[in-house]
């Protein structure tokens, strides 16, 4: 997939609102060999997804061995909205808590005081530093259900209209 073909489906309206949401589920290949899919916060920048993690999560060493990933971010309305992205993990590990953390956590609904309390508790637990995870999509699907199907719902669609018109 083309620079340019990621940029399009990612800019536009439906993908952006899902790319303000703040958790998506992140598969990768963990390093027993099978597939492991985790719900993971996000920050997306304009061009890639950031992901923090402890640096001695499991995931930490699997993607230095695999660092290919995908990504869904999707909603739990109908028609749901869906958007999947497929990309490679650069790890950056960083001391203290990366703005991106702080930033993924944003729309979850706390109090003024609840915040406060996170995020000190969120400052004594990762003292040590957190990695940042950075996604830079490699390619990208939009499912909406009234503009864009899923491949295989496509293909019915079309032999359905085929056979119509026979």
């Amino acid at each position: 997939m083309q620079g340019n073909e990621i940029a399009e489906i990612l800019g536009r309206p439906i993908s952006q609102e899902m790319l303000a949401r703040d958790l998506a589920r992140l598969a990768y290949v963990a390093r027993d060999g099978t597939p492991r899919t985790i719900p993971i916060g996000f920050s997306w920048n304009g061009s890639t997804l950031v992901l923090c993690t402890p640096p001695n999560a499991p995931k930490v060493p699997a993607l230095r061995a695999n660092p290919a990933v995908a990504l869904t971010i999707d909603t739990e309305s109908h028609p749901p909205k869906i958007l999947l992205i497929r990309g490679r993990a650069e790890l950056d590990p960083v001391d203290g808590i990366p703005d991106e953390f702080l930033e993924a956590n944003t729309t979850y609904d706390m109090t003024a005081e609840q915040r406060i309390e996170w995020e000190a508790e969120v400052r004594s637990l990762y003292r040590d530093g957190m990695v940042r995870i950075v996604v830079t999509p490699t390619w990208a699907k939009l499912i909406d259900f009234e503009t864009t199907l899923p491949v295989a719902v496509e293909e019915l669609v079309r032999q359905r209209e085929a056979g119509q018109r026979d």
